[in-house]
């Protein structure tokens, strides 16, 4: 299977840069490890498809320190879809070339 459905809550790292993530739960993020067991690319990344409510974009989800990646969430999306830290975000997540 290479989509998966979740809801995690949204979060800023902490520093400079204001970057949003979600963190894909760890079952999910386990699936993805196997799956993709070679053929990560750079920092350990890997390719998705992202769909929150009417947005859809391409990135990569990164894997974190404790295994469970992590996905970037830009302004536009957070914009469009109102998300605000801590805004629980129903997400579904396609890996590309798997």
């Amino acid at each position: 299977m290479s989509t998966y459905r979740f809801s995690a809550p949204l979060w800023q790292f902490p520093g400079e840069g204001s970057w949003y993530f979600v963190t894909v739960p760890e079952e999910v993020s386990d699936d993805i490890t196997d799956l993709t067991e070679g053929r990560r690319r750079g920092f350990g990344s890997v390719r998705v498809t992202v769909t929150v409510g009417g947005s859809t974009w391409q990135t990569s989800v990164f894997p974190s320190k404790t295994g469970m990646y992590l996905l970037p969430m830009k302004k536009q999306v957070r914009t469009a879809e109102d998300l605000t830290e801590g805004t629980p975000v129903d997400t579904q997540l396609h890996l590309v070339d798997f």
